[in-house]
């Protein structure tokens, strides 16, 4: 897989490339070729790279292809990812880092993983360190995509800051975001779903060097209709990428079916 699927449609909303791509599959090979070209630009620079990678069904196939492809020396790669629900088990199936192990890192062999921690003693001591750790590593990418309700990470409308403070902190999770955990088989019902998390904030997302964003599948389609379309707000967190120069939206036609 050396040569990147050709894009169905290309186009710019505000400050923000956007690709559409034929299916989920397609899409997440272009992503995955991009991440890796930001990887080895990286590693050739200065012999390290560090990324964050989301979770979720909808990054599924960038994972896939990312994993398998050639000429990437993990070995100086780190790993972190953005977000966790406090307190759950790591065992959970729903676990963030339990993800990544299952569709990443247990076919990688990374220099480091720097999980969220789940369940830490001292919660706002826990957010510093992450943070610390964090800036202690230049990030240079970071792979996410929009939730239902145009969420970055777990910042979700009714919280979400474009300029806060924190670069991770603990946040109260907005009813559709724990139902769409409900809806991709993560939890048997709404009530099983925590209802607090530990998250990257949305000035953390936007830090590192370059951003994929990637959102497949027609459930995703008003948000990306939304965030595309109607102003930036922090009603619609993922509309803020349109405000950066080093973001790029991947989609595929079921998402991007309501764009004219």
């Amino acid at each position: 897989m050396s040569r990147v699927p050709a894009a169905i449609r290309e186009f710019s909303i505000d400050q923000l490339s956007t690709s559409v791509y034929e299916n989920r599959e397609a899409l997440g090979q272009a992503a995955a070729l991009s991440a890796k070209a930001y990887l080895q630009a990286a590693l050739k620079e200065r012999g390290s790279a560090s990324m964050i990678l989301a979770t979720g069904n909808s990054q599924l196939d960038f994972l896939a292809a990312l994993r398998i492809l050639p000429d990437i020396d993990w070995r100086n790669v780190t790993v972190f990812h953005m977000d966790e629900y406090l307190g759950i088990d790591p065992a959970h199936p729903a676990s963030f880092p339990l993800f990544l192990q299952q569709h990443f890192l247990s076919y990688v062999n990374v220099a480091a993983f720097h999980p969220v921690p789940n369940q830490p003693d001292d919660i706002e001591q826990a957010c510093r360190d992450y943070e610390s750790l964090l800036r202690e590593h230049p990030i240079d990418l970071v792979a996410l995509g929009f939730g239902e309700n145009g969420h970055l990470a777990f910042n979700d409308p009714p919280y979400a800051d474009f300029n806060d403070a924190a670069w991770v902190k603990v946040v109260e999770l907005d009813i559709v975001s724990r139902q769409q955990q409900v809806g991709e088989g993560h939890f048997a019902t709404i009530d099983d779903v925590p209802k607090q998390a530990i998250t990257l904030t949305i000035p953390a997302l936007l830090a590192p060097k370059h951003i994929l964003c990637i959102v497949p599948e027609s459930r995703k389609a008003a948000a990306v209709d939304a965030c595309l379309n109607q102003p930036v707000s922090e009603q619609r967190p993922g509309s803020v990428l349109r405000t950066v120069e080093h973001a790029h939206l991947f989609l595929d036609s079921d998402s991007a079916a309501l764009l004219n």
